[in-house]
């Protein structure tokens, strides 16, 4: 593990005009678990696709996964599927475990700049999780999938198309994950880094190569390691 803080020393982020946030279990903690319901979706897209057992499908889903970036990467090479029909699928799901969070809509409403929700997820699925949560009017604009023609992070031209498109200064931004290998570009492209980390894994779905509270990982690429993303932009907030 890196030496990464817990705390934000306030002058690291004096510069910071562009805060940038992934979605899934980091606008949300994980312990919500939204994302087993886009898991299963996804799962039995495998199979109908494929004809396989759900078992032999959650594999193969999961090795598009883990060599890919996403599940859909994947598919797209390697079956050519309709993206799009995919992602409606993969997204059909219920919101109503997210409630509305209003100490995190505050203390996200008073950062100092422009705000920005960069998924590899959709629009639609952004736009759904951050009006249950109460905080989707506080974002100046959302990056998704399709934006990113498809090319899941951590992939670096994705990041390239982000910066681009916003006209985003890496020297004045911060990018904010729950997964330490969607850091790694954001860190060399010159942003400040923080991870999210879950505070109860419970029955969270987690891959074992996506954790990192176990040592294991050399994470020099990230600044910060939070598990309380309100708390920690609070400081912020108020400095």
């Amino acid at each position: 593990m890196s030496n990464a803080r817990t705390l934000p020393e306030t002058a690291d982020f004096s510069d910071i005009r562009d805060w940038v946030f992934d979605l899934d279990n980091t606008l949300y903690p994980h312990h919500i678990n939204l994302f087993a319901q886009i898991d299963r979706n996804m799962t039995d897209y495998v199979a109908t696709l494929l004809q396989l057992e759900p078992a032999q499908a959650r594999v193969l889903q999961k090795q598009y996964y883990r060599d890919h970036g996403t599940t859909l990467a994947g598919l797209m090479q390697h079956h050519q599927i309709d993206p799009n029909a995919f992602l409606e699928k993969a997204h059909a799901i219920d919101y109503s475990a997210l409630l509305p969070d209003v100490a995190l809509g505050a203390a996200i409403q008073a950062l100092p700049g422009r705000k920005f929700i960069f998924t590899n997820g959709t629009v639609a699925h952004a736009q759904a999780a951050a009006r249950a949560l109460g905080i989707l009017d506080h974002f100046d604009d959302i990056f998704d999938i399709v934006a990113a023609d498809f090319v899941p992070k951590p992939a670096g031209s994705t990041y390239d198309k982000f910066t681009a498109l916003n006209r985003v200064d890496t020297r004045n931004a911060v990018m904010f994950e729950d997964l330490p290998r969607n850091l790694v570009v954001p860190k060399a492209l010159g942003m400040k880094t923080v991870l999210l980390t879950p505070r109860n894994l419970g029955e969270v779905v987690l891959e074992t190569w996506e954790r990192a509270e176990d040592g294991s990982q050399d994470l020099e690429f990230v600044d910060y390691v939070t598990d309380d993303l309100t708390r920690f932009l609070e400081i912020l907030a108020t400095s």
